[in-house]
């Protein structure tokens, strides 16, 4: 059964009546641009057709009443009076909270919600259930907002109530994304660019069953180290130094703040030059870049893990590998490849075969389409 219907259906048995609304937002992949998105840089993701859907209607108690069909669990509270929780219901407090801090005004609702992004994989879980959420109160409450207005309440639920100092990337793509074209964002403007994917091939996600929790994790080390390098450079952020300002003036950094900020300059770079390569349809080139990436994840920005390089490796020794790379935050979660479309089904047998032995998982192999961003379905 599909999702939407399974929520509506659960809706209907719950409150006797159906879904005013159904709302849908999905997660993403990026294919390149790493940790490059809180330096003010560029990042290259699309949307995915995984993402979490909502079904509700409006209250008039100004109270949000929201059952996880995935989790088996409710939560319910007063927008008069958000408190932090626990769980997946925090990310639904503080994405009231955040919009509530724009000053637009909130009406309560009562809603049933699904999804399959897989948590924890680096897929933007939490962003896609901030941007349905943020659809939703749309919804229940009569206004609109633009996918820049949308992505930042989501990043201040993260920032602010969360506590994980993430870049706004992953809700700008969940909220703005174009089917068919990955996009081009800048971190800094927040301007976008739509580029097609390369023809014959597709984007194949390589879950490594390994998770992380960002907040426990050195993603926040991370970030300090990279503000550490931009006072020494003298800018507001790393997006502003050159490779040639860097190879000229990094000698007065130690380690491992300068090995952080030459990730941070080389990814910029290589992920501008992807957005060329791919508009070009040249598919050795984006490969290629894939793989400094990850090789730059890896050493320089240390967020890999013994299974993120494993599969890495298997992916690009397999069959129709373009390229690949480890995707998200780091420490666990996914890798991405691009790959030949005629060879899906040997590109993940080898894969999973090749993983399997390196590390003893079981791997899940995704190949997925690039949806549009967030919407309201009806």
């Amino acid at each position: 059964m599909l999702i939407q219907q399974r929520i509506t259906d659960v809706f209907a048995n719950r409150y006797g009546t159906g879904p005013r609304y159904l709302v849908r937002a999905p997660g993403r992949v990026n294919l390149i641009g790493e940790h490059t998105d809180y330096n003010d840089g560029f990042v290259l993701p699309m949307a995915i057709d995984r993402a979490i859907w909502i079904a509700l209607s409006p209250r008039d108690d100004r109270r949000v009443v929201l059952h996880s069909v995935d989790f088996d669990s409710e939560i319910s509270f007063p927008l008069d009076r958000i408190g932090k929780t626990s769980g997946w219901g925090d990310y639904v407090h503080g994405t009231a909270w955040a919009l509530q801090q724009t000053g637009v005004g909130l009406c309560g609702w009562s809603g049933v919600m699904a999804g399959d992004v897989p948590v924890g994989a680096g897929l933007s879980s939490s962003a896609a259930l901030e941007m349905a959420v943020v659809q939703a109160f749309c919804a229940a409450s009569g206004f609109s907002l633009s996918p820049k207005e949308m992505a930042k309440a989501g990043q201040a639920c993260e920032n602010q109530w969360i506590g994980v100092n993430s870049g706004i990337m992953d809700q700008m793509i969940s909220a703005a994304a174009v089917a068919g074209r990955a996009l081009l964002i800048d971190c800094r403007s927040l301007e976008t660019r739509a580029v097609p994917l390369p023809e014959k091939t597709v984007v194949a996600i390589l879950d490594t069953g390994v998770r992380r929790g960002l907040v426990d994790s050195a993603y926040n080390q991370r970030r300090q180290q990279c503000e550490e390098a931009a006072r020494h450079f003298g800018v507001i952020a790393l997006r502003d130094v050159s490779t040639e300002q860097f190879h000229a003036e990094s000698a007065g950094l130690s380690d491992p703040v300068r090995s952080r900020a030459r990730h941070i300059v080389t990814e910029n770079q290589r992920t501008l030059d992807a957005a060329h390569a791919m508009a070009a349809g040249d598919v050795i080139r984006l490969g290629r870049l894939m793989g400094q990436s990850h090789v730059s994840l890896r050493d320089d920005f240390e967020v890999s893990c013994q299974q993120l390089n494993a599969m890495s490796v298997c992916a690009q020794a397999a069959p129709g590998c373009l390229g690949a790379r480890m995707t998200g935050g780091g420490f666990g979660g996914c890798a991405v490849a691009l790959v030949e479309e005629t060879e899906v089904d040997r590109f993940a047998r080898q894969t999973a075969q090749c993983y399997e032995s390196a590390t003893g998982l079981l791997p899940k192999i995704y190949f997925c389409r690039a949806e549009n961003g967030a919407s309201i379905v009806f």
